[in-house]
């Protein structure tokens, strides 16, 4: 795992926050798992899954900190949580002594941090955490000025690649009027869904307006990103965020 296996977040986030995201590449899984493959949960041999890991905490200073995804609304402190798995899907820190993080293959990896750089959180943003409300839960918790939290909108599935029903699409604007620009109808009953725009209105009506997002889609990069839309047995990427 080398520099052109992973990134780290494109915003204005203070000096003392570090960031890496994975791509596919730079592991040691082999066939629909190629190969750095980070997800526990998905079937790949546990001792590959078990050397990726390996490779990702060797660019990050802090214990990763992993979680039991389950698309939720739980959100966890993460320094409480280094000898346990948490059936969570969001995970905070000030202490800076862990790193937060979260796995994704489609769903959306949201960072944030406030601007003073003394808290940070990982969140798992896929459509059911979303309209759970993951994004107010983890802000509430973070105990920040909203108007002070930056949030990076990492790589998920572009809205050209999310073909939602119009079930999700009404559960959606319920939840939020907003809601209604993520949506293009695109034949019977199904609609295109754009998941960053719907990060995006959540985030604006609790109060945050520094919003900084990615523009790719995992669904259409095969050789960058694991899609689980695109081949449903397939790996994970990782998102981590710590406090310097």
């Amino acid at each position: 795992m080398d520099n052109n296996d992973f990134f780290t977040a494109n915003w204005n986030a203070p000096n003392n926050i570090g960031t890496l995201l994975t791509y596919r590449t730079g592991g040691v899984s082999e066939g629909v798992y190629a190969s750095l493959n980070v997800g526990t949960h998905v079937n790949d041999n546990p001792k590959h899954v078990a050397e990726n890991r390996k490779r990702v905490q060797q660019h990050i200073p802090h214990p990763i900190v992993w979680l039991n995804q389950i698309h939720s609304a739980n959100v966890i402190i993460a320094n409480e949580w280094t000898n346990q798995i948490a059936d969570a899907d969001a995970a905070i820190d000030t202490s800076g002594s862990v790193a937060c993080a979260v796995m994704t293959a489609d769903c959306l990896p949201i960072l944030l941090c406030d601007k003073q750089g003394s808290v940070v959180a990982a969140v798992h943003g896929g459509w059911r955490s979303l309209l759970n409300g993951i994004l107010v839960n983890t802000i509430n918790k973070m105990k920040a000025n909203p108007q002070d939290i930056l949030a990076y909108l990492g790589v998920g599935i572009g809205k050209t690649a999310f073909e939602v029903g119009s079930e999700v699409k009404e559960l959606f604007i319920q939840s939020l009027p907003e809601n209604q620009n993520a949506f293009v109808y695109h034949q019977e009953n199904k609609y295109l869904a754009n998941i960053y725009q719907i990060a995006t209105n959540y985030l604006k009506k609790i109060g945050v307006n520094q919003i900084f997002c990615e523009q790719r889609c995992t669904f259409n990069e095969k050789d960058k990103f694991f899609s689980y839309r695109r081949d449903r047995v397939t790996g994970r990427m990782v998102s981590a965020i710590w406090l310097k």
